[in-house]
């Protein structure tokens, strides 16, 4: 039977050093607790808990809104269990939704938006949690303060890239809550992920390459940052090329904003303090858009 429906994946982030540090008996235990709870919470929002799947949860919302209600308020109420994990037990979580056409066999469910909310969850950081715009356009009008838009990321197995978002749960929380314990800092985040990318940078006759270790670099007019730009509309530090679980993510620091183009796209996408994940190769415009012919654009590639 097939349904439109939006789907959730919440997955352990570090369960792989849990295991390591406690033991499989006692890791196993934490690792249950912790899903089993996701699971009842979930319940709790109108959510229907599908399947177990190791140190993740697949759940189904009718609608849009309850999903991303529901991971929210999750997401704010897991911090507290985080605060009373040991040390060797943290497991930030993170989540995938989307929605979309969904098969459901024998109490089991197979499809697009199936794929796509797991393969957010893989892609995004520790407490985040990313949607795709089927799942915002179904509950929400934008622009809407809660939703920073990521731009189109490749998304494994398909075809087309999937226009996501970052849905911004965490303002009311202190920046204390959200520290990552030791063994978790950012820079260390991808892991093996990070061997063999690779990002090229141009500006005029500038060009500059850097790999995923390299980051977070800093472009800029300021020569203290890695890649300068001097023309006077750029910042001095205009933007930051970060490093997140498999993803190279340009932030937005500057006044006036970035524009950013990828090859064989026809739209064009504004950054103001937002950022985007950059993928296969393309243009950022600083300070103005490419409707200025004298704009400073940077071109990139990732590969």
């Amino acid at each position: 039977m097939s349904v439109q429906s939006t789907v959730v994946f919440a997955d352990l982030y570090g369960s792989t050093g849990v295991f390591e540090a406690l033991g499989n008996a006692k890791a196993t235990e934490v690792v249950t607790q912790a899903t089993a709870w996701v699971a009842q919470r979930c319940s709790a929002h109108g959510g229907r808990v599908v399947k177990f799947l190791g140190d993740g949860v697949l759940i189904l919302f009718e609608d849009s809104t309850k999903a991303v209600l529901a991971v929210m308020d999750l997401q704010h109420a897991y911090q507290q269990l985080l605060g009373r994990m040991p040390p060797k037990a943290y497991m930030p979580l993170r989540i995938g939704v989307a929605r979309g056409g969904v098969e459901i066999v024998a109490d089991d469910c197979y499809g697009d938006a199936v794929n796509i909310a797991a393969r957010l969850s893989e892609l995004t950081g520790p407490h985040q949690i990313w949607v795709n715009s089927d799942a915002v356009q179904d509950g929400f009008d934008l622009p809407d303060e809660r939703f920073r838009m990521l731009g189109p990321i490749h998304i494994r197995g398909r075809a087309e890239p999937c226009r996501v978002f970052q849905v911004e749960w965490q303002d009311n929380l202190g920046s204390e809550q959200l520290t990552l314990h030791a063994g978790f800092e950012p820079s260390k985040m991808g892991g093996r992920d990070a061997l063999g990318v690779h990002i090229e940078l141009r500006w005029r006759d500038q060009k500059s390459d850097f790999n995923a270790f390299d980051l977070p670099l800093h472009i800029g007019r300021t020569h203290q940052a890695e890649f300068v730009v001097s023309d006077a509309r750029v910042s001095r530090t205009h933007a930051r090329l970060d490093w997140r679980n498999g993803s190279v993510v340009l932030v937005d620091l500057s006044s006036f904003g970035c524009w950013v183009r990828f090859a064989g796209s026809g739209t064009t996408l504004l950054l103001r303090r937002e950022e985007c994940v950059l993928h296969g190769k393309g243009d950022i415009a600083l300070g103005t858009s490419f409707s200025d012919p004298t704009a400073p654009v940077v071109e990139f590639a990732v590969t």
